[in-house]
């Protein structure tokens, strides 16, 4: 209790002696008849009380105090010596701080922003850099060289949408981008995934509304991916966000679920109708190259029959006749006054195969020959 007693002096009230207690008179007696009861921390009357064992408080006041006496952390040093070596504990724990913040190591294909105070600096690039320590500057890796791709639609789904000629075309694509302008990619854009992606389907519905179905289904699908990636980078070059499209992908270009069987069916018509067409055309083709064969085998006579026109006469004669007479029955009479032999028989038995079977048999007029001339 000494060390309480040094900190703070005894109040007035408790140093002051009464004339009487609830034990007595303080005349150092016991009490005694008529006194009241005895002190029990007064000395008995039989002299002084015996020495008590040291209580556990006792034993940790005394281990607290250790060797100096008054030094409440037991051995550690005091004095001249503890203060140097505070300082040089704080000196190392300042030295790690500052390697660990102020040196940089960048990977390939990585850059940092670095910031003072939260306002940009610059731009340290791939390697081991060097910059105030933290919380003065501050140091964000951004990945420049990673090909970032976004899948329209997202999780699957229908993605309408509406072309020049009024009709609805469910659209699948991608669109690759990667970051250009680290600073303007951290500080420009507060979402910079979600704005390329409302940018990505601003710029296909735009482009997919100025052509038919046709095209976007066939031969206009290079055209719309072309034109997509043009407009988004506009659009993206004027909110400063620093990012570059790579490419933009038409993955899949069908009509919707709930008319596509209609919509097969029309497309089968159209190619059995382009079909007809090139039959048509071919046939014509053909019809024209043997008109135009004709035309100038005619040319070529014409200009031999103007060299020898008898000649060129005779001869077209008999190239038809015979061509004529090649597919029918003849009869050559050689001179007059001559009566050919005709053979009537041979005649006869050819005319009933010309005849069809069921066709009865016509009688046969029999001419009357008499002598000196027929009737």
């Amino acid at each position: 209790m000494s060390l309480f007693s040094r900190w703070w002096p005894r109040p007035r009230i408790l140093s002051i002696d009464t004339p009487k207690g609830p034990w007595g008179g303080g005349d150092g007696e016991g009490g005694g008849a008529g006194g009241g009861p005895r002190n029990p921390w007064s000395v008995p009357p039989g002299g002084r009380r015996p020495p008590q064992r040291p209580t556990a408080l006792d034993d940790f006041l005394k281990k607290a105090r250790g060797s100096g006496g008054g030094n409440p952390f037991g051995n550690l040093p005091t004095g001249q010596n503890a203060r140097s070596l505070w300082l040089i504990g704080v000196g190392i724990l300042l030295l790690v701080w500052i390697a660990f913040t102020s040196i940089h190591p960048i990977g390939q294909g990585k850059v940092g922003v670095v910031t003072n105070f939260g306002r940009y600096a610059g731009t340290l690039s791939p390697g081991y850099s060097v910059t105030l320590p933290a919380p003065i500057s501050t140091v964000t890796m951004v990945d420049v060289q990673n090909n970032r791709s976004e899948e329209f639609p997202e999780g699957g789904g229908e993605n309408l949408v509406l072309t020049a000629d009024k009709n609805i075309v469910n659209l699948s694509y991608s669109v690759r981008w990667t970051i250009s302008n680290p600073a303007d990619y951290l500080f420009q854009i507060e979402k910079p995934r979600e704005t390329v992606r409302s940018t990505a389907e601003a710029a296909m519905r735009e482009v997919v509304a100025q052509v038919t179905l046709d095209n976007a289904l066939t031969k206009g699908r290079a055209l719309i991916e072309a034109q997509v990636q043009r407009r988004m980078q506009e659009i993206l070059d004027e909110y400063h966000s620093g990012v570059r499209i790579q490419g933009v992908a038409l993955r899949g270009v069908v009509p919707p679920s709930s008319v596509n069987p209609y919509f097969k069916d029309v497309t089968a018509a159209q190619q059995d109708a382009v079909a007809a067409r090139n039959q048509s055309q071919s046939y014509a083709q053909q019809k024209l190259a043997r008109a135009q064969g004709e035309a100038g085998e005619f040319d070529r006579l014409y200009a031999e029959y103007r060299l020898a026109p008898d000649v060129t006469r005779r001869r077209l004669y008999y190239e038809t006749m015979e061509q004529v007479l090649a597919r029918s029955e003849k009869t050559i009479v050689e001179a007059p006054g001559v009566v050919p032999y005709l053979p009537l028989d041979r005649t006869r038995r050819q005319a009933p195969a010309e005849t069809p079977a069921e066709t009865p048999a016509q009688p046969t007029a029999q001419p009357d020959v008499q002598a000196g001339g027929a009737r």
